[in-house]
């Protein structure tokens, strides 16, 4: 049987309720916040703070597969190749002209999301990858020869789809392999059978922060240490590759933060460092203690720092940027005891800027894609424009590399040019359709006369070699 009383006071009671909601949003307004506008590149995501929390399992799983090592010649060991200027060194003559469909495919695999690109050492190639599914990070070895998979490790961690996951490239010699994942956590491996040495988290232990779009550093192998930037404490640190221990660390009077830039080597006056671009600046390190041999607070960038320095003679250094940042050339000094970087000139975006690839340096001459009409340019060291690839040819931010005397350069839908690598002028030779994706932006890599390029899930294996 139904209450009378209640059909009488629950009615009442809600319309009481509603009359002093509208007496309150009249005096204090809707509970929202002032709206912004939304500025083109500035949604990038909030830092997070990755040390709260309990700490994330360091346990990674080996599993051995059927592939075989490739029996041929070749190296792009680490990013940017053998000498970590994007140059490489055929063991063939490579061809200048390409059949219709362009250079023969030799194999292609699936990747998950993500722009990291390929390391080749002793037939095989490694790649830093992500795998959904199982929520982790897979360092995975593959042949040169057919791309059958030889062994894969991989660890357990977290990964937000981010405009792709994966970022970096593995840094290979003969006996160690390490890989930098996109939370920062770092290992080092038996590049052979895969077996870890040892796993480490840079946020714990040396207080990394993680930056937006995930970690792009690529950790280079420098007299058996792993060379790394992680910006907390410590600027620099070099971990012995045996045992994961630090051989020194830098100091970071700044407290410059990881970027998305990698550390490159350099020797001046005597002295071998590592150059780094951090969150505010560049420094110069050197390789026997991590002492801090220069810095300078010139050239920052306020969004996002990813191409890396780009060393050239005689103790100069081209920088470069997106987000309207330009270019730079600075030049170090000796002052009695001290190295100084001075700047000699500053170009704007207009002139040459790079939002995401570090520029080559070849035969006296810069080449890379410019960040305001993405077309590929050439630059002579005074930051003048020789020439530029026009209007019909814009490669968005795409990567390259130059070998033979030859630049190869893909747009972001996988479009591949050959073109003279020359300062008298563009001159292509060939354009072909090599992969059907997109954000075609991982780094490329060339070994044995055999180009290998990715877009956002796919990697391929060209065969550029003259017949």
């Amino acid at each position: 049987m139904k209450n009378p009383l209640a059909g009488i006071l629950i009615p009442g009671a809600l319309a009481l309720a509603s009359a002093v909601t509208l007496v309150l949003w009249a005096h204090v307004g809707p509970m929202v916040g002032p709206l912004e506008a939304r500025v083109p590149g500035l949604d990038r995501p909030k830092l997070t703070d990755e040390s709260t929390g309990p700490p994330r399992p360091l346990k990674g799983t080996l599993t051995s597969l059927g592939g075989r090592p490739a029996n041929l010649p070749g190296a792009w060991p680490r990013f940017r190749g053998e000498r970590f200027d994007g140059i490489g060194v055929p063991e063939c003559t490579l061809a200048r002209s390409w059949p219709i469909g362009g250079p023969p495919k030799l194999w292609s695999l699936d990747l998950g999301e993500g722009h990291a690109g390929a390391a080749v050492l002793a037939g095989r190639v490694f790649v830093l990858d992500y795998d959904r599914p199982r929520a982790a990070d897979a360092v995975r070895c593959f042949s040169l020869a057919d791309g059958q998979e030889i062994w894969r490790f991989s660890y357990p961690v977290v990964v937000k789809r981010n405009h792709g996951m994966s970022r970096t490239v593995p840094a290979v010699t003969d006996k160690y392999l390490v890989a930098l994942g996109p939370k920062c956590d770092v290992c080092c491996l038996n590049p052979a059978t895969g077996e870890c040495y040892w796993l480490i988290d840079l946020v714990r232990q040396f207080g990394a922060t993680v930056p937006p779009w995930y970690a792009g550093q690529c950790p280079l192998i420098d007299r058996q240490r792993a060379i790394l930037a992680p910006g907390g404490p410590s600027l620099l640190v070099a971990l012995d590759c045996k045992t994961g221990k630090a051989a020194w660390k830098s100091p970071n009077p700044r407290g410059w933060t990881m970027t998305h830039s990698s550390i490159m080597p350099m020797e001046f006056a005597g002295k071998r460092m590592f150059v780094y671009c951090g969150k505010g600046g560049v420094a110069g390190v050197s390789a026997d203690d991590g002492s801090l041999l220069w810095d300078t607070t010139a050239w920052k960038i306020s969004i996002a720092t990813v191409p890396s320095p780009l060393i050239l003679p005689e103790g100069r250094i081209f920088l470069c940027g997106g987000y309207n940042s330009g270019s730079m050339l600075l030049q170090l000094q000796k002052q009695g005891s001290k190295i100084v970087a001075k700047t000699l000139f500053r170009l704007g975006p207009a002139v040459f800027g790079s939002t995401q690839h570090t520029p080559i340096f070849y035969q006296g001459h810069i080449y890379g894609v410019r960040e305001k009409d993405k077309q590929l340019v050439c630059l002579d060291l005074k930051g003048r424009v020789r020439w530029s690839s026009g209007s019909q040819h814009r490669f968005g931010i795409g990567p390259y590399l130059v070998a033979d005397g030859l630049i190869y350069v893909m747009d972001d839908f996988g479009l591949l040019t050959l073109a003279e690598a020359s300062p008298k002028s563009y001159r292509p030779l060939a354009r072909a359709q090599v992969i059907d994706g997109n954000d075609s932006w991982g780094p490329m890599a060339m070994a044995g006369g055999r180009l290998i390029l990715r877009d956002l899930t796919h990697m391929a294996c060209l065969d550029v070699a003259r017949k």
